[in-house]
């Protein structure tokens, strides 16, 4: 018999940020959701291991689980799943282990992270040196502009309202290239694969139509982008890697207003 899911982790946590309003700037804390990677792991006597790792919001990590393995047709193969109170970002599965490893996923998420938040980060840190900035620091107008000059230059999300998009732009906020994709990460990885020569992009700042979650982060450290601006909420893990490396992270970037997470120092007071 499957046990009980357990109850649900912290959804919300609560950061300190500076808020940029038309009275000014303002010191307060900003509600963040929580974002950490859950591995699924196939406990075996012989030849288990690591399945597949996915970000989420911690809770119902049986039922996340669950319907995941219904998705990949692979509920057949699981006799159990459960997680350790010591190891709150691993689901464990026994069953079929031939079946389920022939499902095992590698991907550049789950080759980044660990099963943890700082297990993330200093995995990242083995990969890539902080991101260079050179320019002056960036005027709140300028950055405020940012998405609207994005959408100017996403003709499939006009004509759709399905797509979201991914910018590079100089400091002087010159749209150097922009792409767009039904997944935010797709879009990131375009704008990083078309500028790969250029790599490091130093002295760039990346723009995304979308929230800002880990993976968005952790791509913009690899490709050495210095600052992200973001018309979403950032998650928890996205603000802890941005800050680790230094990176600007700016959230919330709309109709003028806009919240610093992370490296204020790269935007004019």
């Amino acid at each position: 018999m499957t046990p009980p899911d357990p109850s649900p982790g912290p959804l919300l946590t609560r950061l300190p940020i500076r808020r940029l309003s038309v009275a000014g700037w303002d010191e307060l804390e900003d509600v963040v959701a929580v974002e950490e990677p859950l591995e699924l792991r196939v406990e075996a006597p012989e030849g288990g291991g690591p399945l597949s790792v996915t970000m989420r919001t911690p809770g119902h990590d049986l039922h996340l689980t669950r319907g995941w393995l219904h998705a990949e047709g692979l509920s057949e193969a699981v006799e159990e799943t459960w997680q350790q109170p010591d190891l709150p970002n691993v689901v464990w599965l026994r069953g079929d282990t031939a079946a389920l490893l022939s499902a095992r996923r590698t991907t550049a998420t789950s080759s980044a992270c660990g099963v943890c938040g700082s297990g993330s980060v200093e995995r990242l840190m083995l990969r890539a040196p902080p991101p260079v900035w050179t320019a002056p620091p960036l005027p709140p107008g300028l950055i405020a502009r940012l998405p609207e000059l994005l959408r100017a230059a996403q003709p499939a999300f006009q004509a759709s309202g399905g797509l979201h998009a991914a910018g590079l732009f100089d400091p002087a906020g010159t749209l150097l290239a922009a792409y767009e994709d039904v997944g935010r990460h797709n879009a990131v990885d375009k704008v990083v694969g078309a500028s790969l020569a250029e790599l490091p992009l130093n002295d760039r700042v990346l723009v995304t139509s979308s929230r800002a979650g880990f993976e968005i982060v952790q791509k913009a450290v690899l490709a050495g982008v210095a600052v992200v601006v973001t018309v979403g909420a950032p998650s928890s893990l996205a603000i802890d890697t941005a800050a680790s490396f230094g990176v600007t992270l700016l959230g919330f970037v709309r109709q003028g207003r806009f919240n610093v997470y992370a490296g204020a120092e790269r935007v004019q007071d």
